[in-house]
């Protein structure tokens, strides 16, 4: 796992979405959906509001949902 990928919180997670292109699509409880067309299909990555920081796991599943290799995560998250 990338070093910069670590105590990632919920408005880090979304700013980084946003600066990929995604916007937020709905909210449903404490569970807010991003979603970015790219050609013909939709990417859509679910975010949970109430995060101070998320497991690796978690985190590593969001980004591959979203696209972006862990190094243009990392890469949109020092912007």
């Amino acid at each position: 796992m990338h070093p910069g990928l670590k105590n990632v919180g919920t408005r880090e997670v979304e700013k980084i979405l946003l600066r990929a292109g995604f916007i937020l699509d709905r909210q449903e409880g404490s569970h807010r959906q991003y979603l970015k067309r790219v050609e013909s299909k939709f990417l859509r990555v679910t975010v949970v509001t109430n995060r101070k920081s998320y497991n690796p796991d978690t985190l590593k599943s969001m980004i591959a949902q979203s696209g972006l290799s862990e190094a243009e995560w990392v890469e949109l998250k020092q912007k």
